[in-house]
């Protein structure tokens, strides 16, 4: 089911962990910030929505590299009930797919409740200070195939933030798939 996260709660101080990754090591979440910033992203292997633009969400890490800033994913279905969510899976949908930024496991959901994370993909855009100033949309292709021109969103938003240390005003949030939450016990 598509889920729509909130508006950006301009700076709320982004939280910590340290979560084993797809490449084998562990890694702590905000130590992947560049000097203008991170991106926080939540993300899964089988969400279409993930999968329809994981290209660009791979092509805009590199690209906000040159920029000072960072990138992170965080997987933080339920992989019991969504198998292809597993960890196993988590390694190769990274290989497959060229990541050049860790790709983490939170297998307890903790980092994903702390965060407020709504949907897959769900982008976090923290400035120098770590405190969030965007939380909207990859680009307006969504699902879709991106156009040449097209705009893209989170992008433009970081290098502004990177600029400035501020996140625009007006913002689209994301869509995606819900998380997949663990029942309670």
């Amino acid at each position: 089911m598509a889920a729509t996260p909130p508006v950006c709660d301009f700076g709320w101080q982004a939280i910590d962990a340290v979560l084993p990754g797809a490449d084998g090591k562990s890694h702590s979440i905000l130590s992947q910030a560049g000097p203008n910033g991170l991106v926080v992203a939540f993300i899964c292997n089988h969400c279409p929505y993930v999968k329809a633009v994981i290209s660009r969400i791979v092509r805009d890490a590199n690209d906000l590299k040159a920029e000072g800033i960072g990138f992170v994913a965080i997987n933080s279905n339920d992989a019991d009930a969504y198998p292809d969510d597993s960890f196993d899976n988590m390694k190769l949908f990274a290989r497959t797919n060229g990541f050049t930024f860790p790709y983490l496991h939170d297998g307890r959901q903790t980092v994903a409740r702390a965060y407020g994370a709504v949907c897959t993909p769900d982008f976090f855009g923290l400035n120098s200070e770590l405190t969030l100033q965007y939380r909207g949309r990859l680009d307006a292709a969504r699902r879709d195939a991106g156009l040449p021109g097209l705009r893209r969103d989170l992008f433009e938003a970081m290098r502004q933030i990177a600029r400035t240390g501020d996140g625009p005003l007006d913002q689209i949030a994301s869509i995606g798939c819900s998380i997949k939450w663990k029942d309670a016990a």
